[in-house]
């Protein structure tokens, strides 16, 4: 029986319980992709993730992701966490650089420090972000439960395509009730991930509230999600509102479902690149057995 080595960790955050779990299986060349996305599924977590030898000569690994329903070329948590298991399980050198191979192609890791105090900013693909649309605005409006301007929501492929809604003020966005049925409906329709809003804090370490909603893939509500934040910083910096949270700024996430986490976004003025990052915490180190 094929053996793995098998980690499950919390994303964006320093200290276990508080961020985004992810699993890693390590070494998992001799699997398929029906055979990832079973165990995505036993696993139940947002993503799970599968470390990989690279096929690009300039990557450092790759990385396959897995939600529960579908795999994705690029997710957030998945390869900052992904990074952290390759360098704790020995899968490559602990240098300050390392490229990411995944299904959204070659991306740069930024590694900062050692050990507990690691902290990983991983560089997000480029983003397409769709012009305001006023018919979905009018949609989401209905599924969140507010009362949303035509210029509010735009349609953000940044790997997943993010559904994303600027509510303002933190507030807003903490207090939200949402229609989940209805949500899950628009993401299917439209081919999203999720629902992701945002809004400005007022006082605290975070600039941003954040909260996203992924029911259509079985996440009622992610805990920390880093695609959806970067599709955020992409979104900020095509309509020029960057400008209110400065091009470095802390995003705060998960309080709604017992989390507490803290995502790291950097925003390039000139280019719009995004990178997102923060700490990991491992919790659970172990093997995987598949019969």
């Amino acid at each position: 029986m094929p053996t793995f080595e098998f980690l499950q960790l919390d994303v964006f955050a320093a200290r276990l319980l508080e961020g985004n779990p992810l699993a890693v299986v390590v070494g998992a060349d001799a699997l398929d992709g029906p055979t990832m996305q079973r165990i995505a599924r036993w696993t139940n977590l947002s993503e799970t993730t599968f470390l990989l030898r690279p096929t690009r000569p300039d990557a450092d690994y790759r990385v396959r992701i897995f939600t529960p329903r579908q795999e994705l070329p690029f997710a957030g948590h998945p390869s900052v966490g992904s990074a952290y298991a390759a360098i704790e399980a020995g899968c490559v050198a602990a240098k300050p650089a390392l490229v990411q191979e995944c299904a959204a192609g070659l991306l740069p890791v930024a590694v900062h420090g050692r050990g507990a105090t690691r902290t990983i900013h991983v560089q997000a693909p480029p983003a397409r972000i769709e012009p305001a649309d006023a018919t979905l605005a009018t949609a989401l409006a209905h599924a969140l439960k507010v009362d949303l301007p035509a210029t509010a929501a735009h349609a953000i492929d940044n790997g997943p395509l993010w559904l994303v809604c600027d509510l303002g003020q933190a507030h807003t966005v903490r207090t939200l009730s949402p229609d989940l049925p209805a949500i899950a409906a628009l993401c299917v329709v439209r081919g999203a991930v999720g629902v992701s809003v945002f809004g400005a804090a007022d006082g605290g370490d975070a600039a941003m509230a954040v909260r996203a909603f992924c029911p259509a893939d079985g996440i009622p509500e992610d805990p920390v999600t880093g695609s959806a934040n970067a599709a955020i910083g992409a979104l900020l910096h095509h309509t020029g509102g960057l400008a209110r949270y400065g091009s470095r700024y802390l995003a705060s996430q998960g309080r709604e479902v017992g989390r507490d986490g803290r995502v790291e976004v950097s925003v390039d003025a000139a280019s719009g690149a995004v990178a997102i990052g923060g700490h990991c915490a491992i919790g659970v180190r172990g093997t995987f057995t598949l019969d």
